[in-house]
């Protein structure tokens, strides 16, 4: 096992912003020849850092050396070349490169920020290499003493970086991972999460970044203190070494992945890896309100049973059972178990102030919740525990996605939310939602038209054909506004301003009324032309 010696994030930064200053003064000194990249004959720098025509001190910025403790030390320049230096110096002088001549250097930023930004991060590597493997040879073993006594940096700008050499079990070698590149039929998709104490949330953080980079995995990942939640895609061969990797690990051993078809083109985003204070967010603080008081685990077998039970009762007597939709409105609107309330919040942030304003509907009650994964459930089932009013408290283990596997046509009906652009997976054919404009029965989701809004929107094709492609009217003609106006909206558009934030459910007889639908037979369109208030007013 190699030793791992990291540096910064904001170190790395550094270097490249020297590296790209160190190049364009270079090209500078080069103003009187003509650079042509089809004879590869671009400025050559870097390739003995003691010729660049920059103030600098000694060793140049970016070299590493060993601090106290066997810290790694950054040397930072005195001076800094800005823009007035650069503009004087080129004042008298053009540079030409790639065919092009050039007389300011903002042009020459830009070029050398568009063409030449891989050269730029391969001197960057080599210089930063090389003032690890100094550093590695100096002070190895008053380093590997240091790391074991001192605490790992945890902020956004320090967070650790794994070199492309480092080696562990649950970190897969380059070439290992090379092995996985080879073109499968089909890719995939993982969801999986782990409620577990992480003690550096930047270390995993960092192992996180590496080893998808490795494996050329795309995604959303989450880590926290209190465990990780990420989904990824890539090849089928890349998921599964990703998997067994994560499973080495030992603070993840176990991990519940779920799996389906997909692709790294699902997330066009590429990969997004953070240090949060949730792994999903509730706004609750983790340690006020830990997954430990999540609520007992109901198998998918012993869920369907539950569920069988509860739809065959017919009075409110008989019911003393609720199942809950812990996930948002536009999840549930295109697939729901029947019978089960479906909160109509926009995001699972509400959550609390959802419970805390309908508490009395589940109180002396026998309450079963389900989500997409099962990682809602966990903080989600132990806030409303935390009121003392419900007779138990259970959980879907897995959610509506490992359900889906067990039972693909059970009682689940339409399709499974899912936050990347598939935006749905299905195991039967059922279709529960309507188009917003024609209420034709449709479950395929698109972004709204508008460029301000962040809806999403049902319209089916013949309605689309006709131009009706954004949430609302009122969104259409906010846009248009927009476009003529040139300016950033205020204004909501008319789906998002009759929105009411916490719908209050209450009993009436022997039938729960909502401020949303209780089973899929009362799921109604929210037919956009004709602006149905029955759907857009929720307090009651």
């Amino acid at each position: 096992m190699s030793n791992t010696f990291k540096i910064t994030v904001r170190q790395r930064k550094i270097t490249r912003k020297r590296v790209f200053a160190e190049y364009v003064t270079s090209c500078l000194a080069t103003s009187d020849e003509s650079i042509s990249r089809e004879n590869e004959q671009c400025p050559q720098v870097l390739k003995d850092t003691s010729t660049v025509t920059m103030v600098t001190t000694s060793p140049p910025l970016g070299v590493i050396t060993s601090g106290k403790a066997g810290k790694p030390k950054f040397i930072k320049s005195t001076k800094r070349l800005g823009d007035c230096q650069l503009n004087t110096a080129i004042a008298n002088s053009s540079w030409s490169c790639c065919g092009n001549t050039y007389n300011e250097v903002l042009e020459i930023h830009k070029h050398v920020a568009k063409e030449h930004h891989e050269k730029i991060e391969r001197l960057t590597e080599s210089r930063l290499n090389t003032a690890l493997n100094d550093m590695c040879e100096d002070d190895k073993n008053e380093r590997i003493s240091s790391d074991l006594k001192q605490k790992r940096p945890t902020t956004e700008d320090h967070k650790i970086l794994y070199r492309n050499t480092d080696t562990l079990p649950w970190l897969p070698s380059e070439k290992e991972c090379s092995d996985t590149s080879d073109v499968d039929n089909e890719g995939q998709i993982l969801l999986y999460y782990k409620y577990v104490d992480v003690k550096d949330p930047d270390e995993i953080c960092a192992w996180q970044q590496e080893l998808c980079r490795r494996l050329r995995l795309t995604g959303k990942i989450r880590i926290a203190r209190e465990g990780i939640n990420g989904t990824v895609g890539g090849s089928i061969s890349a998921t599964r070494l990703y998997m067994q990797s994560v499973q080495n690990h030992p603070v993840f051993q176990q991990i519940d992945f779920k799996t389906s078809k997909g692709s790294a083109e699902d997330f066009p985003n590429g990969l997004q890896v953070g240090v949060h204070s949730e792994i999903v967010p509730m706004g609750v603080d983790p340690d006020k309100l830990t997954y430990t008081q999540a609520g007992n685990h109901l198998s998918s077998e012993a869920f369907h049973s539950e569920l069988e039970s509860h739809l065959s009762k017919n009075t409110s007597d008989e019911k003393d059972t609720v199942f809950v939709d812990c996930r948002n409105f536009y999840e549930s609107r295109i697939g729901q178990f029947p019978g089960a309330l479906a909160p109509d919040i926009r995001k699972f942030s509400y959550w609390p102030e959802y419970i805390d304003k309908n508490v009395d509907t589940f109180k002396d009650k026998r309450v079963i919740m389900y989500c997409t994964g099962g990682i809602r459930c966990e903080r989600g089932s132990a806030y409303l525990k935390s009121k003392g009013v419900c007779k138990d408290v259970l959980q879907l283990e897995g959610g509506i996605h490992r359900y889906m596997d067990r039972y693909p046509n059970g009682l689940f009906k339409g399709k499974l939310f899912v936050f990347d652009d598939r935006y749905a997976i299905a195991t039967n054919e059922t279709t529960i939602s309507t188009c917003f404009y024609c209420a034709q029965p449709w479950d395929k989701y698109q972004p709204c038209s508008s460029p301000h809004c962040h809806q999403l929107v049902l319209s089916c094709p013949q309605c689309r054909g006709q131009g009706s492609t954004a949430c609302c009217h009122s969104c259409k003609e906010i846009a248009e506004r927009v476009e003529v106006e040139g300016q950033r909206p205020k204004e909501e558009c008319e789906c998002t301003r009759e929105r009411v934030r916490i719908p209050q459910e209450t009993i009436c007889g022997d039938k729960l009324q909502q401020g949303t639908r209780t089973c899929i037979e009362n799921v109604t369109t929210r037919d956009k032309l004709q602006h149905d208030e029955e759907t857009s007013s929720t307090d009651q």
